[in-house]
């Protein structure tokens, strides 16, 4: 089929070798250009030339890596296009390279080569008409030219049913649609093979065929494919044909985008894969049953992220935008379990003791089984480490049914930690508690704030006062994350805080919570606990079982009271830990003694025989179960950490016993005086703080006022206790901080006893805050420091007289141990503190009745 007459294309045409893509007459491609030879056929010929026809190329398929085209010349392929270099790009980053946009004119044969270097130059023959794809068509293919007219009748039809089932919105499609009407029927196989997304293999295929009625043959099955496929994916996805709406991103999977601007690797199926991945988003974008807002949002999100190349910074922001709000359980939820009965029995089995916490959880079961609309309530676990309190909110998690997710508060200092960064930032992500709800992936769990109180405050914001919004009922049914920028319902969510003192907490976040005061354990409980719980966890652990080891009660009671001292149970574990590894290892001996030892004599001993002989007894493995008595304990665990007694203090006057509060729970202090003769100065050491300090300066003032009263003296016998006489206060572990108002009865306790010289008793421990006038006011921590004075052996504890109503939360048996003198007046405290009665005339510290004047 050669030319005669018409547009002709120089005989003579530098060779472009393109391992790319294939270029077919009437389509336009964009080519990379970094081989030897081509790079100087754009530098000497596209770049150096003048005219027109110095910008008409012939482009060559070349199935050969480039790399290799160095020194000789492949085997060209017999077929190509020629075609017209409408744009020249060149780079220097990261190699020199050229990119050439290229429309193909009309294929050509290769007669001969003419040169290899520079660039490839041949001597050419026209194969096509130019004016077919230039001009509109004055004449076609006719159905009376026998079989060719048959075909372009079907191919002309198959690619009309194509385009009917694409959207016409789309450019490509609206280019297509006008490529369909103007240009003659001979044309279209070159035209549409182009466009449709094919191989390289398929276009070499219609680029070999040169006479017409061969080409359509290649094509049609092309076109057909692409129907079948588009037919396919209608109905694996549901699409209506009929539906006026079409789906856009269809129109990018189906055609070759002939867009100037951009390159589509042909064989690559990335573009495939993007456009079906943003129309499978879209889907759950609307599958989320996210509110309006949340939906509009997401709408005009992926309307940006369509019109958005992916080369762009903001395409990978916007995608997981849109994924992170797919992923929030917007409407996801879990049902609540609503058995109170099997609720109550689930924490009773998983904790000990904690009577208030359990009571809580059960009356929010009951409330939610009567009313299902409840907001979760916000609820603070203060107490001591080590009693439980994580592992309460997560036992709550089980018994609601719901998941649990922890997010641990300590050391965070960052707003943004709570609230999320907005999207404006490099590596912005959504807040803790936002990624807490994509990691549960439902709206109603139990959320554990760990260390609350353990809050930082930075240059980056205050995310305790972040937290306001969140652990409020009334505002958090629409907490907004900076990231998220829509509202999010968090009003199903129950939180649960935990912190170890209410001081450090802001008082704006603790008003928004219910604090409920998580008490130490007696020993008694810690005796249960440990029983229950920690061995039998510390045996699995170390692959024990209670048949190799057995620790009586009377055993873990010395543990507790002589090896720790604390409100929770941390310590007592490890002490049973330690226990548990030395055991290991004997019971690891044993196993190899036994297995290396034929003949083993039977021992007539106790199973619980001294431990000592484990040690030392080398020949034979140990009888199990081993049981750990005193003696052992001693081995393991070493002398004892703590006395118990406290009488051998208090052998000279003016020592006293206090009970203080710490975050560990309670603790006993003692205080000690000291008087020289000197000026009437007071001194007090053991790093006191302001409130303290004031404490020792009213006793002072308080007996010096009731010297006569009590007989009180100085060192020379005078009314005055200062007079002529230096006092020394001092409150032993010296590198402790302590503060706060109750230690006011023990310095009175204290100066009385060392100004009268009459001992305190050495089983009595106080607390309580003073006035001027001599009353005890009441103060706080009332359980923690009673456990603490029953721990240490302590038989009488001296509290307020309004601190009464407090007791009703001790355990019987602590009250039952105890005897509770409840002061209302610094003469009771007295009478009750120094051995054998303060003296001082009855009724000393009766006041008058008043009578109003008015």
């Amino acid at each position: 089929m050669g030319s005669s007459g018409g547009i002709q294309i120089p005989n003579r045409l530098p060779l472009l070798l393109s391992h790319e893509g294939v270029l077919l007459p009437g389509s336009t491609v964009r080519f990379s250009v970094d081989s030897p030879r081509n790079m100087q056929l754009v530098s000497q010929r596209l770049l150096k030339g003048t005219s027109l026809k110095s910008t008409i190329i012939g482009v060559i398929p070349n199935t050969r890596d480039p790399g290799q085209d160095i020194d000789d010349l492949p085997a060209l392929h017999k077929i190509g296009t020629a075609g017209v270099a409408v744009q020249v790009v060149g780079s220097n980053w990261p190699k020199p390279h050229y990119t050439l946009l290229i429309t193909g004119l009309c294929r050509f044969s290769v007669t001969s080569l003419l040169k290899e270097r520079p660039f490839v130059l041949a001597e050419v023959e026209q194969l096509d008409k130019l004016e077919q794809y230039m001009t509109p068509s004055t004449h076609s293919v006719s159905a009376e030219d026998g079989e060719l007219g048959e075909l372009s009748q079907r191919f002309y039809q198959a690619a009309v049913q194509l385009l009917g089932m694409l959207d016409m919105s789309v450019p490509v499609v609206a280019k297509f649609r006008r490529l369909l009407d103007s240009l003659p029927r001979e044309t279209l196989p070159d035209v549409v093979a182009s466009m449709i997304r094919t191989s390289n293999k398929e276009k070499l295929q219609v680029l070999d065929a040169v006479s017409l009625e061969e080409r359509f043959k290649k094509a049609l099955p092309l076109l057909n494919k692409q129907i079948e496929g588009l037919k396919l994916l209608q109905k694996t996805r549901k699409i209506n044909p009929d539906n006026e709406k079409r789906v856009t991103d269809i129109s990018y999977i189906f055609l070759q985008p002939l867009f100037p601007g951009r390159q589509f690797n042909l064989e690559d199926e990335d573009e495939d894969e993007d456009g079906d991945d943003t129309a499978s988003l879209e889907r759950k974008v609307h599958n989320a049953n996210m509110p309006d807002a949340a939906l509009k949002v997401c709408r005009k999100e992926l309307k940006r992220l369509k019109k958005m190349p992916q080369s762009m910074p903001e395409y990978a922001l916007t995608r997981n935008y849109l994924d992170l709000m797919v992923e929030l359980p917007w409407s996801k939820s879990t049902k609540d379990c609503l058995d109170i009965r099997a609720a109550r029995t689930l924490l009773d089995n998983d904790h000990y003791a904690m009577d208030k916490l359990k009571k809580r959880v059960v009356e929010y079961l009951a409330v939610r089984q009567l009313k299902t609309s409840l907001k979760g309530p916000i609820l603070c676990f203060v107490g001591p480490p080590g009693v439980g309190k994580t592992s309460v909110g997560r036992s709550v998690a089980r018994t609601l049914g719901r998941e649990f997710h922890r997010i641990a508060l300590g050391g965070v200092c960052d707003q943004s930690d709570i609230r999320g960064h907005r999207r404006t930032y490099v590596g912005s992500m959504p807040g803790r508690i936002i990624n807490g709800l994509k990691t549960v992936g439902v709206n109603n769990p139990v959320f554990l704030l760990d260390e609350v109180d353990k809050l930082g405050k930075s240059l980056q914001g205050d995310p305790a006062a972040a937290l306001l919004e969140v652990l409020d009922p009334e505002q958090n049914h629409s907490f907004t994350d900076h990231y998220l920028n829509v509202a999010f319902d968090l009003s199903q969510v129950l939180f649960i805080a935990t912190a170890n003192t209410t001081a450090t907490i802001p008082p704006a976040l603790l008003d928004r919570m219910e604090v409920l005061q998580v008490p130490g354990y007696t020993q008694e409980e810690k005796v249960e606990i440990a029983h229950r719980h920690l061995i039998p966890n510390q045996l699995e652990q170390h692959g024990l079982t209670p048949q190799q080891l057995h620790i009586p009660q009377d055993t873990t009671q010395a543990i507790i009271s002589s090896y720790t001292r604390e409100a929770g149970v941390r310590s007592l574990e490890r002490k049973i830990g330690a226990i548990c590894r030395a055991v290991a290892v004997k019971v690891a001996e044993g196993q190899r003694l036994a297995k290396t030892n034929t003949v083993t004599e039977n021992s007539t001993q106790h199973k619980a025989y001294n431990w000592t002989c484990v040690f030392s007894d080398k020949a034979a493995p140990p009888e199990m179960p081993i049981v750990i008595d005193h003696i052992a304990l001693k081995d393991i665990l070493g002398q004892p950490l703590f006395e118990l007694e406290v009488s051998e203090r208090l052998t000279l006057p003016g020592v006293a016993l206090g009970l203080a509060w710490t975050p560990l729970g309670g603790e006993i202090m003692f205080v000690e005086a000291s008087r020289t003769e000197g000026e009437g100065q007071l001194t007090l050491t053991g790093q006191l703080g302001d409130v303290m300090k004031e404490s020792a300066h009213l006793a002072i003032s308080w007996l010096r006022a009731n010297a006569k009263t009590y007989q009180i003296t100085n060192m020379v016998g005078g009314s005055d206790p200062l007079e002529g006489t230096d006092i020394h206060l001092h409150f032993p572990a010296g590198a402790v901080t302590k503060d706060g108002p109750s230690a006011g009865v023990t310095i009175v306790t204290c100066l009385a006893s060392l100004f009268s010289g009459r001992l305190v008793r050495s089983d009595v421990a106080m607390t309580g805050e003073i006035t001027l006038r001599g009353l005890v006011l009441p103060v706080g921590g009332i359980k923690d420091k009673v456990l603490a004075a029953h721990r240490a052996g302590v038989r009488r504890v001296i509290l307020p007289k309004r601190n009464e109503k407090d007791l009703e939360e001790l355990p019987a048996n602590v009250r039952a141990d105890l005897d509770f003198v409840m002061a209302a007046n610094l003469d009771e405290v007295l009478n009750a503190s120094i051995d054998g009665g303060f003296p001082g005339p009855s009724g000393s510290l009766t006041h008058s009745q008043l009578t109003s004047k008015l």
